[in-house]
């Protein structure tokens, strides 16, 4: 079964010309569509930010354009340039922030946040850049549950991957029994399945399919999850709400 979510479907979150598109909200929640995650797409102003409370669990940060500065409670800060992934291990006493680290640019950046497979993990980060010419014609793994091919270590049953396609390339991802697969189109159009065509911003839910199979019509990036079946449904929730903060 096949789900599309079209990206003016999505919730948004306006404020001071920030806008803050969910993929995954409980009060919208996508058609026919087990999520156990939160996708959150982030159009940060200069200086424009947010503060979060977190329950227990892991939280992927992607910047597409610009960097964002962070800094939590623990005393940990620095900066995720565009092209740069960083997983985070967060528990509900931990609060951190993510600011636009430009003066003059805009930030574009995604995060999504993942049910703990387990309670009681370590708080830890890790940051690494993919390279285009890794991501660009294949489907690249980011994070995974064994770190597989240098990818940020996640401690559940879910496989993150980038690729940058060309127009005419295709890509292909077998799904064992009980998988599912959201694919989000971060900017581009590309073919699913032959039957569907997604353009920048939109999604797609694939549950009880064989294969994932995309072709670009223009030059596209596809972020795509793959999780397992033991992983718990029910989209992860803050504490609150995040807040905007005005440098």
């Amino acid at each position: 079964m096949i789900s599309i979510r079209k990206s003016q479907q999505r919730p948004a979150d306006r404020r001071r010309k920030q806008e803050v598109w969910n993929t995954f909200d409980p009060d919208a929640p996508v058609k026919g569509a087990r999520t156990p995650e939160r996708l959150n797409e982030d159009w940060l102003p200069p200086g424009a930010g947010f503060s979060h409370h977190h329950h227990d669990g892991e939280m992927v940060t992607y910047v597409h354009e610009g960097a964002l500065a962070y800094e939590d409670s623990m005393g940990r800060s620095g900066i995720i340039q565009a092209g740069e992934f960083q997983r985070m291990t967060v528990q509900r006493s931990l609060r951190h922030s993510e600011t636009n680290a430009s003066r003059t640019l805009w930030a574009h950046a995604f995060q999504l946040w993942l049910r703990p497979a387990q309670p009681g993990l370590e708080l830890d980060r890790e940051q690494k850049r993919f390279s285009a010419a890794q991501r660009r014609g294949a489907l690249c793994v980011i994070a995974s549950p064994d770190a597989r091919r240098g990818s940020l270590h996640l401690h559940q049953d879910a496989l993150l991957y980038s690729a940058l396609l060309a127009p005419g390339q295709h890509v292909a991802h077998e799904l064992p029994a009980g998988r599912r697969v959201w694919v989000h189109l971060v900017i581009g159009r590309v073919t699913l399945g032959g039957d569907y065509v997604l353009s920048t911003g939109d999604g797609a839910s694939l549950i009880d399919e064989r294969v994932l199979s995309l072709t670009a019509a223009e030059e596209s990036e596809v972020l795509m999850l793959d999780v397992g079946p033991h992983q718990s449904d029910g989209p992860l929730q803050n504490d609150a709400a995040a807040k905007t903060q005005a440098a």
